[in-house]
């Protein structure tokens, strides 16, 4: 009865009240960015280290105990924008090698870890299995991790490892809630496309200096450019080129479900920013996704399709061929036909020779932490690169935790590949696509982890909480 009554009042606040609930969560939003921003300008800079999590937490706790909506897109903005505001503090005050404002994010996530404890012992029998599997790999590999490795990589890695799996689980229990969700989505990435593509082309143009520090004291020369106008691969307001590709892989993509009229200008500076990263795995994670969603939608929606695609082509060529933009992506585009001399695939293929038998053979596994290690001179964490979610994984978890969480993931890949909604519904559609591309990236990097997690696991909820509201719809009525 009790419960009943709670579900009634929510019911009455979201459909009579939607104005002044979103307002709190709008002035909680405000709030935050305005005590960071006075504390930048303020000479308080220093203590945004321990405010901008802090306050992020609590804001994030507040919207999701009372605008669940409201938290889903603070939360993408907190993975975008955190690793930029980083790089503001260090310009300001001095290099932070702990780099601890960047846990601002797995805070925000792991707030949902209420929803998992709630919902995952009867999660089983409605369809939740996969994230349950997921979450008991990772568990055994945080209990290897404690026994093996220091406290402090053990917990980056537990972070980064079940965030996206427990956001995930969020999503898919919410899924009464789908069509909210659904257009929740389609907007924080269509602004998310529009802001972050402009940045990034600033980026690349003018260089600016905050980028420039973080360049040069992150020492990451080789992956992400030189420290000097037209000469970064474009990583925008994230911390890298990849990780920005990937949320550029998945905006472009989702562009395809949503309308209005931003599309072509966020599809404009979207595409010509994700050819800047440089990054040719998410290129053709992004032509895979495409040739995904046509596959699987109807006849109208593919015309449409093709429309949208011809539209964007007549925006996005003629600024590519503008002299220095032009320079970088022919280059890059032309190392697909010689890939015998990548620098980037000899390192990649190589680390598979040398690691796979190794991984393969890791039965119990290093635990999480595994691939973080402690500079003794600087006190710094720094991560030890494998170039491939399939290696991290086996070495991380071993076969008797990567059973489970690859076992999880399967079981939803085989469900949503089953699913028909993908027909007349052209997210689930995308959504799809943009989770089975990102699986299939896997053998290039640890698409698992961080903000490239959250795309896997997320969009691949969104595809299962579809076909439950569906399923409950038809059965309704």
């Amino acid at each position: 009865m009790i419960s009943k009554q709670i579900h009634f009042h929510a019911f009455l606040e979201s459909h009579f009240f939607p104005e002044e609930r979103s307002l709190q969560g709008w002035l909680a939003i405000s709030g935050f960015v305005l005590l960071n921003v006075v504390c930048y300008f303020a000479g308080a800079a220093g203590l945004l280290r321990l405010v901008y999590p802090a306050t992020a937490l609590v804001v994030a706790v507040f919207l999701y105990l009372r605008h669940p909506i409201l938290y889903i897109g603070f939360t993408w903005w907190i993975w975008f924008l955190t690793p930029l505001a980083t790089r503001l503090v260090d310009y300001r005050i001095g290099w932070d090698p702990t780099r601890q404002m960047l846990i601002a994010p797995y805070l925000v996530v792991f707030v949902t870890i209420a929803t998992f404890l709630k919902h995952s012992p009867r999660a089983s029998v409605q369809g939740g299995l996969p994230f349950i599997l997921a979450f008991i790999g990772v568990f055994y590999g945080f209990l290897v991790g404690l026994i093996y490795n220091g406290p402090m990589p053990v917990a980056r890695g537990f972070l980064d490892w079940l965030s996206p799996i427990i956001f995930a689980f969020h999503l898919f229990i919410n899924w009464r809630d789908y069509p909210s969700y659904r257009q929740n989505f389609q907007k924080i990435f269509l602004w998310g496309v529009l802001i972050l593509g402009i940045y990034g082309i600033y980026q690349f143009v003018v260089a600016p200096e905050w980028d420039r520090y973080w360049l040069i004291e992150s020492k990451m020369f080789t992956s992400s450019g030189d420290p000097e106008p037209f000469g970064m691969r474009v990583w925008s307001t994230l911390h890298s080129p990849g990780p920005f590709a990937y949320v550029m892989q998945t905006g472009l993509l989702l562009l395809f479900t949503s309308s209005g009229s931003l599309i072509f200008p966020a599809s404009a500076v979207g595409y010509i920013s994700f050819l800047l990263t440089q990054v040719r795995t998410s290129w053709l994670g992004w032509l895979l996704g495409v040739v995904m969603i046509f596959g699987s939608v109807k006849a109208r929606i593919q015309m449409r399709l093709i429309a949208v695609i011809l539209v964007m082509l007549m925006c996005v060529v003629p600024l590519t061929n503008i002299e220095p933009i032009s320079d970088v992506v022919t280059e890059r585009l032309a190392s697909f036909s010689n890939l015998d001399e990548d620098t980037s695939f000899k390192d990649r293929s190589g680390s598979y020779d040398r690691n796979l038998s190794l991984a393969l053979s890791n039965v119990f596994g290093n635990g999480l932490g595994n691939i973080w290690k402690v500079n003794e001179k600087t006190g710094q964490i720094e991560v030890i690169v494998l170039d491939s979610g399939i290696l991290d994984m086996f070495f991380t978890l071993g076969w008797l935790g990567a059973i489970p969480y690859l076992g999880g993931l399967l079981l939803i890949i085989v469900s949503v590949l089953k699913y028909s909604e993908a027909n007349f519904d052209s997210f689930v559609s995308a959504a799809r696509a943009i989770g089975l591309t990102a699986c299939v990236q896997l053998v290039g990097n640890s698409a698992m982890l961080s903000i490239p997690g959250m795309i896997l696991w997320g969009f691949l909820a969104m595809a299962i909480a579809a076909h439950k509201y569906y399923q409950h719809q038809n059965t309704h009525h």
